[in-house]
């Protein structure tokens, strides 16, 4: 399903000139995107938390596109990356293993 709408976001980009353009100025977009997902967590807004995680998906594929690869593969990347991360929660926040190494 992800890659079937990658697929259409990329159809739409495409016949629109936004896989042609600037990724820097995609990346301008990511970050309003951002701040609308902010300003919708501290009102407890779902619906628009949904949206704008929508929006940067969009946004995220686009600029992948641009970058002449795709939002799958960047993803599979990621998760190769941290599959097998270990580590734990401090503070609400995930700390790998080797950030905590020495500081405690």
């Amino acid at each position: 399903m992800v890659t079937e709408l990658v697929e259409r976001v990329e159809e739409w980009s495409t016949e629109r000139g936004l896989a042609k353009a600037d990724p820097l100025i995609q990346s301008v977009k990511l970050g309003e995107e951002y701040g609308e997902l902010c300003r919708a967590l501290l009102r407890e807004n779902q619906k628009d938390a949904e949206d704008a995680i929508g929006d940067m998906f969009v946004v995220l594929s686009i600029m992948a596109q641009q970058l002449g690869t795709s939002l799958e593969k960047c993803a599979e990347l990621a998760w190769s990356e941290i599959k097998d991360r270990q580590g734990r929660m401090v503070g609400g926040t995930f700390v790998k293993n080797s950030d905590l190494e020495g500081k405690e």
